[in-house]
């Protein structure tokens, strides 16, 4: 068994906002396995800035990886805790060592083309012009659960557009989350009380990740279901996830599998979540066609329930084409598509 490692710069169609600022470019690095004339493909989807493995020994872990890889997926994931990018590129690269094909890694209905999931179509933070055309472009396209960035641009502004959307469509007709990526301050619990009066089904991370006392107290208090999102990150061991959902107590908790351990790691946060009463959905971290497409058929394999977050391979001009499809508000494999552009993995 031998193995390498690549890395590949995605590059958006257009530049894409969030409250940590304008996205052009995301850097990701695939895994590939050889051994006995078959191949297994990962992709450790890292997002320099937030991805608390963001170190600069990363490309150092990479290769130690590769180096290693006859330890095999169970030790090498318990040597890769502080690295978890790469402990779910090695995941996914052994599921797809071990699959009929690079890319059918679950058994299951969606991974043979027969069942959709249903997603949020995303709205990136722009001026009002942008935010509404964009808002536009998801309804036309048949989407009814749209997720908006917020806390870049004038709060009221962002309202004026969450409200058009609302005086168009009831609640039942369209289910509105939207995303602070921590960006609120004192007046937190005030914008909730705003966003509440829109029927918004939720809020991810209103506040920035750290804050345990803080965040409990919205929780508390707030008349808005709150999402923990970056809060996730960098939280490793079982007895500090277990600490954190009860010192907070949140609504939801948002899974990104690249950011918090891969799938293993991902199911423990659900394990102790749903203990908790606590409920969650699944959204890629801007991942590729390869990482969205095996967080995909890993989400259908868990039997989530509701809108998940998986709408992001459209984004860039680069991607690696697949037979992955979206079409009015569900993500699907077109079994009459074919992977193509892998050249960019294995040349």
């Amino acid at each position: 068994m031998v193995a390498t490692y690549k890395r590949h710069i995605l590059n958006f169609r257009r530049p894409s906002g969030t409250s940590r600022g304008i996205l052009t470019q995301k850097e990701t690095w695939y895994i590939l396995i050889e051994k006995d004339q078959k191949r297994g493909i990962g992709e450790c989807g890292i997002l320099r800035g937030l991805s608390c493995d963001d170190r600069p020994d990363y490309e150092e872990k990479l290769a130690w990886t590769c180096k290693n890889i006859h330890l095999g997926k169970e030790l090498l994931y318990t040597a890769l805790t502080e690295f978890p990018s790469i402990q779910m590129g090695v995941e996914m690269a052994f599921l797809s060592l071990d699959s009929e094909d690079d890319f059918t890694l679950f058994s299951n209905d969606f991974a043979y083309g027969k069942s959709p999931v249903a997603i949020n179509g995303l709205i990136w933070m722009g001026d009002v012009d942008f935010m509404l055309a964009q808002v536009e472009e998801k309804i036309q396209q048949g989407f009814s659960c749209i997720k908006m960035k917020v806390g870049a641009i004038d709060f009221a502004e962002e309202l004026s557009i969450l409200t058009a959307i609302r005086k168009r469509y009831s609640s039942e007709e369209m289910l509105l989350r939207v995303d602070a990526n921590g960006a609120f301050k004192e007046d937190a619990l005030d914008k909730l009380h705003e966003l509440a009066a829109l029927d918004i089904h939720s809020i991810e991370q209103p506040i920035a990740a750290g804050n345990w006392k803080k965040m409990r107290r919205l929780c508390e208090e707030t008349p808005l279901p709150i999402a923990l999102d970056e809060e996730l990150i960098g939280v490793f061991s079982r007895e500090d996830k277990v600490a954190l959902l009860d010192k907070i107590q949140p609504h939801y908790i948002i899974l990104k599998p690249s950011f918090i351990g891969g799938f293993t790691g991902t199911s423990e946060w659900v394990d102790l979540a749903e203990e908790r009463g606590i409920k969650s959905w699944v959204t890629s971290a801007l991942e590729s066609n390869v990482g969205l497409n095996a967080i995909a058929q890993w989400t259908y394999h868990q039997g989530f329930e509701g809108y998940q977050g998986l709408g992001t391979g459209s984004l860039f001009t680069n991607n690696i084409s697949s037979p992955l499809t979206i079409e009015n508000g569900y993500i699907t494999i077109d079994n009459n598509k074919v992977w193509t552009n892998l050249d960019q993995i294995f040349s």
